[in-house]
């Protein structure tokens, strides 16, 4: 099939509402015939659900935590981006319209970004009338704060806990729809698969992961919102429970996945520190607003310091190199992510690390101490400073945090056109489960930003014009689709369940995460990918017949959830390097090697690659089929990107 993006003809600026008006719609009567089924609660996904249960229909989520607060947006800490411009320093709409392009390195749709850009100063005032405390200033006005890739301060925040804050207000307004009977929520409920019928999504598969019962659901519409995949890394800064799993089995089902090797390397995470980590820690990018990054200058000061001989205190300042600020003057330690990450990697890849693995570098804030006080410091980054001590046991107050980057947030996903439907009709993703707005690397405070304009002011738009197409007609559950796709999804519970090797699913699990951060990582090369898609495939094959899967479907077990998402990943991990190899080129977290400037920076191929990769599933075992719906910049000029 040809890929449309269904970009509205028009100026850039006209485009989004032009296209609002050019929309069909429901009239409030017959919204109360329609349900739209919506999986995962977080910003986007309970933005989502509440607008439109506000809106008048029917609406089902399904989060498989205890709770819909308990989705994964809380994690998020530094900021939401808007162009509210409140610090008069330059902002506009366009100008994050810009930023945004730039920072993904050329590789993400104009019309999608600036509609981003847009309606971002809308999100700020639905937040505030929601409640979310937000920083303020002495005037009184919403306080802001610099993020990685911009040179004005465009970011609001609530001290080092945005995320949560916003998902409470959320949160808050997706409980007013259940209580008024809108919404009915199914928690501890995992989606294992979508029904199709005759090209249209019309229902989902489930499990309880209380009591396994096997359940369908019915709906006019699937919102999936299901966040990112970066734990195929098994490493990454997302929680244990985040999965492919929703995404992957619509991929299967005739959704196409798009630029699955974008991946996000964020730049401030606190080290590994043995086998024993399941999961690493996220430090927020708003420290680099004070913070000053370094490694020593030689690797004689630096073996001293990994031997303990010498503390970083004692460091000479001539004997420090604050590398962002050296190479990059313009934007200094504010670069974007994918940028600090490789600088960080060079560090330590010359014998600069620090720290007992020598797997790290500084985060230094004796300069803001002593130029702001502790006091003023501590009240910005007060959460996050206490954060690191309990994880460290080492105060940054008076020394020096350890950083080095880890696997953050992922840009592919499922391909969307410009109305958020994927390539089957009536499937729409939202948030970071789609791959539609950050191109190849995300500028920091825009996740936030992105799941909720599509939550809020992008999705309610959207879906109705389709629910206006196909009429409220009631969904027939007794399509032969809904028992087969039912069966199904038992079959392949019944297969993990059948696996009584000897290997448990988490030792796949890490060994998948080494051979993606290994050849599919910070840096890539054609050998290093092909030898990783044959080791990809050993393995997936040794799983299901070495694995071991202990315990029955109908009780509460977790050993078969993470079975199911392991097996999930382990087949994502294969297009995710089919992806790279391609793609013989650099661009923002996609680093190959052979493709780098004299200087070391990312060498984009806009002649060859200047395109969305959007893969079409054909067969377990079969090699995906590669559509490209090639980008067309009419308002920005593609250069080298510079943050000198």
């Amino acid at each position: 099939m040809k890929l449309d993006a269904k970009i509205p003809e028009g100026p850039l600026a006209e485009k989004w509402s032009k296209h609002k008006f050019n929309l069909k719609l429901v009239n409030p009567a017959n919204k109360r015939k329609y349900t739209v089924l919506v999986v995962g609660t977080g910003l986007a996904g309970a933005s989502a659900a509440a607008s439109l249960a506000e809106l008048g229909y029917n609406v089902k989520t399904f989060c498989f935590q205890d709770s819909p607060r308990r989705a994964h947006s809380i994690a998020a800490q530094g900021g939401i981006n808007a162009a509210k411009n409140y610090r008069n320093d330059g902002d506009s709409v366009y100008r994050l319209f810009y930023d945004t392009i730039k920072g993904g390195d050329y590789r993400s749709r104009e019309g999608n970004v600036y509609r981003l850009a847009e309606v971002s100063v809308n999100i700020i005032d639905q937040c505030v009338a929601q409640g979310v405390p937000f920083a303020r200033e002495y005037g009184g006005l919403l306080d802001n704060r610099s993020f990685g890739g911009a040179q004005v301060s465009r970011t609001f925040y609530a001290r080092g806990q945005t995320g949560q804050q916003l998902l409470l207000g959320a949160y808050s307004a997706l409980n007013r729809q259940i209580h008024e009977g809108k919404v009915k929520s199914y928690n501890r409920h995992e989606m294992l698969d979508v029904v199709v019928v005759d090209g249209k999504a019309q229902g989902i598969v489930t499990r309880d992961l209380i009591t396994g019962e096997i359940e369908t659901h019915a709906g006019h519409a699937v919102l999936l919102c299901t966040g990112g995949y970066g734990n195929v890394f098994y490493l990454s800064t997302n929680a244990m429970g985040c999965n492919v799993t929703a995404a992957w089995k619509a991929h299967k089902r005739g959704a196409y996945f798009a630029n699955p090797c974008f991946t996000q390397i964020h730049p401030t995470c606190i080290p590994v520190t043995g086998d024993h980590q399941s999961k690493l820690t996220l430090m927020s990018e708003s420290l680099r607003n004070d913070g000053r990054v370094w490694a020593p200058k030689t690797q004689e000061i630096a073996e001293k310091l990994r031997r303990g001989e010498i503390k970083s205190s004692e460091i000479k300042e001539e004997d420090r190199d604050y590398f962002l600020e050296r190479k990059y003057p313009a934007f200094g330690n504010l670069v974007p992510r994918d940028v600090a990450s490789r600088n960080a990697k060079e560090a330590v890849d010359n014998g600069l690390g620090v720290g007992s693995s020598g797997k790290a570098v500084f985060l230094d804030f004796a300069d803001a101490i002593a130029r702001l006080g502790e006091d003023t410091v501590r009240a910005k980054y007060g959460n996050l400073f206490d954060m690191y001590y309990q994880i460290t046991d080492e105060n940054p107050y008076k020394q020096p945090m350890r950083i080095y980057p880890a696997v953050h947030y992922t840009m592919g996903g499922l391909w969307v056109d410009y109305n958020l439907q994927t390539t089957v009709s009536g499937l729409y993703c939202l948030g970071e489960a789609n791959f539609s707005d950050h191109g190849a690397n995300r500028l920091g405070a825009s996740a936030l930003m992105q799941g909720l304009a599509d939550g809020y002011f992008v999705i309610p738009y959207t879906v109705g014009d389709y629910l206006a197409t196909i009429g409220p007609k009631a969904i027939d559950e007794s399509h032969p689709a809904f028992a087969e796709t039912k069966q199904a999804v038992i079959g392949r519970i019944n297969k993990l369940l059948s696996l009584k090797g000897t290997r448990t699913v988490d030792d796949y699990h890490r060994e998948l995460g080494h051979i993606m951060w290994e050849y599919c990582g910070m840096a890539r090369t054609e050998e290093g990918l092909t030898k990783a898609k044959g080791l990809i495939r050993e393995l997936r094959e040794d799983f299901w017949k070495n694995a071991i899967v202990p315990g029955t479907n109908n009780e509460f077990n977790q050993s078969l959830e993470k079975a199911g998402r392991v097996a999930d990943f382990l087949e994502l991990g294969e297009l995710m390097v089919d992806d790279a190899l391609q793609r013989k080129e650099s661009c923002g977290g996609h680093f190959r090697l052979e493709s780098q400037t004299e200087e070391g920076e990312a060498l984009r191929d806009d002649e060859n690659f200047a395109y969305v990769a959007a893969w079409e599933y054909k067969a377990d075992g079969a090699p995906e089929e590669l559509h490209k719906e090639e980008l067309v910049y009419e308002n920005v000029k593609l250069t080298q990107r510079s943050y000198k």
